[in-house]
């Protein structure tokens, strides 16, 4: 099934506004995620209310209050960015198809991965604390990245 882009439309903007590249084609996504300099965040966006309620607002938050961001902020929506979204989930391994889910790369590859499970069983500020000590953990200090 594949959503109308009127009612995700919203949705989409919420990522964005925050400076996410949409990646609508798997050739995005590979170019993208096949970028093997610095950090991506890739996140499978969906129009669930753990998305609207916890992902998005916790994804805000964090980009908001932390020191350390990826180099790349990048989005694909599952239901709608059909063949986009299944070659995310090829690029995620073993790891069973959930949404919404945010995919850590560094150097093209993946080191750290938030499914659905750990989205809806948090508040947005719960999510925020942890993306921001994945930052960290692979993240250049923003005012650092721009002297280099």
């Amino acid at each position: 099934m594949r959503y109308d882009e009127r009612a995700i439309a919203p949705y989409r903007e919420e990522l964005t506004r925050m400076g996410f590249r949409e990646l609508r084609t798997a050739e995005e996504v590979d170019a993208e995620i096949g970028n093997k300099e610095g950090t991506s965040l890739l996140v499978v966006n969906s129009v669930c209310g753990c998305a609207a309620g916890k992902a998005r607002p916790g994804i805000a938050l964090a980009l908001g209050k932390s020191d350390f961001k990826p180099d790349r902020l990048t989005t694909v929506f599952a239901g709608a960015d059909i063949e986009a979204t299944a070659r995310a989930r090829e690029l995620f391994g073993n790891i069973p198809p959930s949404s919404p889910s945010m995919a850590f790369f560094k150097h093209g590859e993946l080191v750290h991965f938030v499914p659905r499970f750990q989205i809806e069983n948090r508040d947005a500020y719960q999510i925020a604390q942890h993306l921001v000590e994945v930052f960290k953990e692979f993240c250049v200090p923003a005012q650092r990245a721009e002297n280099v």
